[in-house]
């Protein structure tokens, strides 16, 4: 099932959860009804409200609490990008301007703030505890790994420990929980919604890794920021880890100070590094033993063609080029 296929078979829930999206967005002050507007509207994949979707479909769901949950994760989502736009200096994000390139750093944190907020009043509206739970232990976790990953930023001795630790709260604590409400809506057992929660963690596990080898192996054009990004900010991913490991002494010397330094002056010299150690067939088959985690732990969930879109999304995780 392609991604297509995926979209068509969720397409009634996902146009409800825009409708609601852009319905709940709006404000009387006109800056975050622009910048709102602005950042969920530039072309994002809705990859975590999906995943709400075909977990809350795959266990046979029947309300439509699904649909505000799908919102409420997605501007979770979005205010985390606003401010970590703002943290990183970015520029570009899905072949856009980002919103603080446009309005400036205080707009962005401040209409973060907003989309936090709105996505706790309407997770209230839901009247459930369980759910208020695993979001605001969600958002915590969080807040958390970007923290964790701002220490580790021009930092050459992280560990690849370190950095599994980091993207496993900063975005698979996301996906874990987006999947996990569809099972506690469905009123699942607790094995079932285990399972599916270690699903989505080993997912967003994947999906972030591969987000850090199209760093160094995609274009500009379709990543839609920045080659080389993750290096300008200093930040040891783990193709860096890798080739600093592997590398000679020469490569290891001229990573370390690289990322020390952050800066794209080095990239070519990066780049070369990178490849005669391989690092990034080795970070693409870390992606790939995440994923078969993930698969592992549908295994035993009721089939369905929603089961089936899940299974498709992990692969797609794997194998995308954006």
């Amino acid at each position: 099932m392609d991604i297509t296929a995926i979209q068509t078979l969720i397409k009634n829930d996902m146009q409800a959860v825009n409708t609601l999206i852009q319905k709940r967005l709006s404000s009387e002050v006109i800056l975050i009804n622009q910048l709102g507007n602005y950042i969920i509207n530039s072309g994002g994949k809705r990859l975590r409200p999906v995943l709400l979707i075909l977990s809350a479909n795959a266990f046979g769901y029947q309300g439509t609490d699904h649909i505000k949950l799908a919102a409420v994760i997605e501007f979770i989502h979005t205010a985390t990008l606003l401010h970590d736009d703002v943290v990183d200096a970015s520029e570009l994000r899905r072949g856009k301007q980002t919103a603080n390139a446009v309005w400036g750093n205080e707009a962005s944190v401040l209409v973060g703030d907003f989309l936090y907020t709105r996505a706790f009043q309407m997770m209230v509206e839901v009247k459930n505890m369980r759910i208020m739970e695993i979001l605001s232990n969600a958002t915590n976790i969080i807040a958390e790994g970007e923290v964790m990953q701002l220490l580790n930023c021009h930092e050459p001795d992280v560990t690849e420990t370190d950095y599994l630790t980091v993207i496993r709260s900063k975005t698979a604590k996301l996906f874990e929980a987006a999947v996990q409400l569809g099972a506690i809506i469905s009123q699942q057992p607790p094995t079932n919604e285990d399972a599916i929660a270690r699903y989505g963690m080993h997912l967003g596990t994947a999906f972030q890794i591969i987000d850090d080898v199209l760093d160094y192996s995609s274009t500009a054009e379709e990543m839609g920021k920045n080659v080389g990004d993750d290096l300008a900010e200093g930040k040891p991913t783990l193709p860096l880890i890798y080739a600093m490991k592997h590398g000679t002494p020469e490569e290891k010397a001229m990573l370390q100070e690289t990322i020390r330094h952050g800066g794209r002056d080095n990239i070519k010299q990066v780049l070369t590094a990178i490849e005669s150690t391989n690092a990034i067939e080795y970070t693409k088959q870390s992606a790939i033993q995440e994923m078969q985690k993930a698969l592992e732990a549908l295994n035993g969930l009721p089939s369905t063609p929603y089961l089936d879109a899940l299974h498709s999304l992990a692969h797609f995780s794997v194998n995308r080029s954006y």
